[in-house]
């Protein structure tokens, strides 16, 4: 390969090359959860409070966990939580009717998403887990 061609092969690399991202995220759904962990106030609460030291984060505040209107909203019946962290935050929803828990756990910096799996197997104890995994805010450190 002649002088050119390695100089141009070089600066083709450099300019393809994948900027840090700013943040993390990793999406949950949890499919077939354990008997009445849907509407469990004190499980989730404790998920929160507990995901945030495994997973090596740091809380801003205490968890906030609320209860859905299942009157007004009976298809929506269930549980919201988050927990504010100086990295980010990590949000829950639970859905009673289907025994379904979603978790979104999103942070500027890298975590273990083995861990924030098992986290959600040993709180819920779901039949199946999907999860999407997405690197953002690519343009943030320009």
């Amino acid at each position: 390969m002649n002088k050119s061609c390695a100089c141009a092969e070089q600066s083709v690399k450099q300019e393809t090359k994948k900027a840090e991202p700013f943040g993390y995220e990793m999406l949950l759904d949890l499919y077939g959860c354990k008997e009445g962990a849907c509407d469990d106030l004190t499980l989730c609460y404790n998920f929160l409070d507990e995901i945030v030291d495994a997973l090596g984060m740091e809380k801003q505040a205490p968890p906030g966990i609320f209860r859905s209107d299942a009157t007004r909203f009976p298809d929506k019946a269930g549980l919201s939580g988050w927990a504010p962290l100086i990295e980010s935050s990590i949000v829950i929803h639970t859905l009673t009717p289907k025994n379904f828990i979603s978790v979104d756990v999103y942070c500027c910096k890298k975590f273990d998403l083995e861990v924030a799996r098992q986290m959600c197997r040993k709180y819920f104890s779901p039949k199946k887990i999907d999860d999407q995994y997405f690197e953002r805010g690519f343009d943030y450190n320009k």
